[in-house]
């Protein structure tokens, strides 16, 4: 049976939409790689979508019945939801006022524990002899050697 577990980040100060592009770099990877991948990404958001995977990897640990080793650890899921939307107001000229929104996400990263790859021993295939083309079959010129005959 697989481990599965989850991290969620809430009300991250920055749109789901960024959020979503670094998501979309680590979802599949093995937990090592995606780390890695989130290191050395050049994007503000990543050191939080790490710190919820850090965290997921924490709570699959915690688990009962895994396996302790966290190599077997995948991202089998990431998304960014979007929170709620604080609302601003700017002034503007002229005695006008601009509204600014500012975003809010909710960050989840689910990892999983890939299953054991269990390679069931077989006997070895017969080896069966390939047949020998008739003498006649062996001897006719295909259709490209006929036609360079010609010619010459």
């Amino acid at each position: 049976m697989a481990i599965e577990a989850h991290a969620t980040a809430r009300y991250v100060r920055t749109s789901a939409q960024k959020a979503g592009l670094v998501m979309d770099l680590i979802r599949g990877y093995d937990v090592n790689k995606a780390l890695a991948t989130l290191t050395f990404t050049r994007k503000a958001i990543s050191h939080d979508i790490a710190k919820v995977l850090r965290s997921a990897i924490a709570n699959a640990q915690q688990k009962e019945g895994f396996g302790g080793d966290i190599d077997r650890l995948f991202v089998s899921a990431c998304y960014a939801n979007q929170g709620p939307s604080m609302k601003r107001i700017r002034p503007a000229p002229m005695g006008r006022a601009f509204r600014v929104v500012k975003r809010t996400a909710h960050l989840t990263v689910r990892v999983s524990e890939r299953p054991l790859k269990i390679v069931a021993a077989t006997a070895p295939a017969k080896k069966t002899r390939a047949k020998a083309k008739p003498a006649a079959e062996a001897a006719a010129p295909t259709r490209g050697q006929a036609k360079a005959k010609k010619k010459a």
